[in-house]
């Protein structure tokens, strides 16, 4: 819930924001569904060839509001590795597995995670869903980041991700809850593409040095 000191906050109102979004995303998510089904199948199998462990992760998550739920994704790290929630992992991290690398780098890791876009737990595009051991230490500030569905892919994510420090990945996340519209979802979705080909590197700034913070 909203603390009296987030009352002025007002998350964005346009047409897409208020429905749009989530009619579109259950229709992509199940096209998403069968068009991804053959690269899931084959992060798979890569996993279970080169790593003992399962193939899928599923660790308990915040979403919208709150609420706690389990998004899919493909393992990447060590099946004996212990996740500081505090910790930044990024690509180069020695728990990551070979194989783990490549399917992060790529993005084929979190591709099942369009099943709970299908659901509604997530959205093709929003904040990325975090830990509750992180969410409960959240200031009024933080917590908008909960008020609408965790994505697939964010406004963090394609300005650094891993590369830029978690309170200006926060910073990106809170301007897009309150700004998000379907040309900024459409300019998410198309950056997302070059920074799998690209590298999340290229793209890392801070908040203050980007156009948003300039808006």
């Amino acid at each position: 819930m909203m603390s009296p000191a987030d009352a002025d906050f007002v998350v964005s109102r346009t047409l897409w924001a208020r429905g749009g979004k989530r009619a579109v995303d259950f229709v992509l998510g199940l096209a998403g569904a069968i068009a991804l089904a053959p690269f899931i199948l084959l992060g798979i199998v890569a996993m279970k060839l080169t790593s003992p462990g399962p193939a899928l992760f599923r660790q308990e998550r915040t979403g919208r509001g709150g609420t706690s739920f389990h998004p899919y994704k493909l393992r990447t790290m060590r099946a004996d590795w212990k996740h500081n929630p505090n910790e930044i992992v990024p690509l180069n991290h020695h728990g990551i597995t070979r194989v783990g690398r490549l399917l992060r780098r790529l993005k084929i890791d979190e591709m099942p995670q369009i099943l709970n876009v299908v659901n509604g737990q997530m959205a093709l595009v929003g904040p990325r869903p975090t830990l509750p051991d992180q969410t409960r230490e959240y200031d009024d500030f933080k917590r908008r980041r909960l008020l609408i569905r965790p994505g697939m892919t964010g406004l963090a994510q394609v300005n650094g991700n891993a590369s830029v420090p978690w309170d200006e990945r926060i910073k990106y996340d809170v301007y897009y809850v309150q700004h998000h519209n379907l040309m900024m979802d459409v300019g998410i979705f198309i950056k997302t593409v070059a920074v799998v080909f690209l590298g999340e590197e290229r793209f890392s700034r801070p908040f203050a040095e980007s156009r948003y913070a300039r808006g």
